[in-house]
């Protein structure tokens, strides 16, 4: 199966009826000017393939802001440029984000119209109080009844959610309350996003006073990873963990766990716990483990970490990368024993 993929057209911080504590959408999407209908036009010619089969594994995405709460004769233009690429199968379908609260019966069926066939909720997290802190603007049942509204028209539903969040009593537990919440939801797709403290923001005046404490990265990874199982285990589809590498993010960054890897240091950390239960009862010594060679670098972990964490346990291993040994599975030999595979 061809993998999926967007193109995506930012409309930044257009539509917010407020700004989140961590929010700068401009520096977060990398630019300050809002698409022109004609920009939308030449974009899709420009990147979508003319072949219709090819089409079905794009679509056309419009992130960045919130998009039904946008000027509604602006945000139709943009539809009505889009959805003729749709018509033609040059994408199949157009996917949107935005709020909780700015979802209804009537926007629904102009989305529907026009082509729109994907709908990203900006839940964030499920707990009153740290939206309220966090300023958010929107409630719980909001995302409730929003989701609810988006799945009996018909439409495939994506969650959005944020760690570290302020105001979160402890990370984890928070975390793990919302992606309960999702799951009871039933979303198609999920991502998931570390907070990050920008410049200009609430949030970076909260920092700086001592009153608000970011999780660090290894304490995210940590988190991120008993979210991936999680919704792994429910078959939701997690079509983003961490944020995009981008300069002018990292030149606006004050602090929070942001690293430009961030899926793989995930990934790593996961594959690094299997291992350490498969090993769990083996005496110390030294083993080969072989890998499939596109699972080599979650294995050996960035800068060896895997590696070295598991020499402070005993453990001396040396990554074998071996085509034979399919997807995430590994096998594990003792340093000089016949190959076992």
């Amino acid at each position: 199966m061809e993998k999926h993929k967007n193109l995506s057209i930012f409309v930044p911080h257009e539509g917010c009826p407020n700004q989140c504590s961590f929010c700068d959408q401009k520096k977060i999407s990398g630019t300050q000017n809002p698409p022109t209908p004609r920009q939308v036009t030449r974009l899709c010619e420009e990147f979508l393939p003319k072949d219709e089969k090819a089409g079905q594994s794009y679509e056309i995405a419009f992130f960045g802001g919130s998009f039904t709460a946008i000027d509604r004769r602006y945000m139709v233009r943009l539809l009505e440029a889009a959805r003729p690429f749709v018509s033609r199968g040059r994408a199949m379908g157009i996917r949107i984000s935005t709020r909780p609260d700015a979802i209804d019966s009537e926007i629904l069926r102009l989305l529907k119209h026009y082509g729109v066939t994907s709908i990203e909720l900006g839940a964030q997290s499920m707990q009153d109080d740290v939206l309220k802190a966090n300023l958010r603007g929107h409630s719980v049942q909001d995302v409730y009844t929003a989701s609810k509204l988006i799945k009996q028209r018909g439409f495939s539903l994506g969650l959005q959610m944020m760690t570290g969040l302020y105001r979160q009593k402890d990370y984890m537990e928070y975390a793990v309350d919302t992606a309960q919440k999702f799951i009871e939801i039933g979303p198609d797709t999920v991502r998931i996003y570390p907070t990050l403290t920008l410049k200009d923001t609430l949030l970076e005046k909260l920092y700086q006073k001592g009153i608000y404490t970011p999780p660090d990265i290894r304490q995210t990874v940590k988190i991120c990873a008993v979210l991936v199982k999680m919704f792994n285990k429910r078959g939701i589809r997690i079509i983003k963990l961490g944020l995009h590498a981008d300069t002018g993010l990292e030149k606006s960054l004050v602090a929070g766990p942001y690293h430009p890897a961030f899926k793989e240091l995930v990934q790593s950390y996961m594959f690094m716990e299997k291992i350490k239960r498969a090993l769990d009862g083996r005496p110390a010594g030294r083993y080969e483990i072989y890998v499939n060679p596109s699972r080599l670098s979650q294995a050996v972990g960035q800068k060896k970490s895997n590696v070295t964490a598991l020499a402070d346990l005993g453990w001396s291993v040396k990554f074998v990368p071996d085509a034979r040994v399919q997807g995430e599975e590994f096998i594990i030999c003792e340093k000089g024993e016949i190959r076992c595979i």
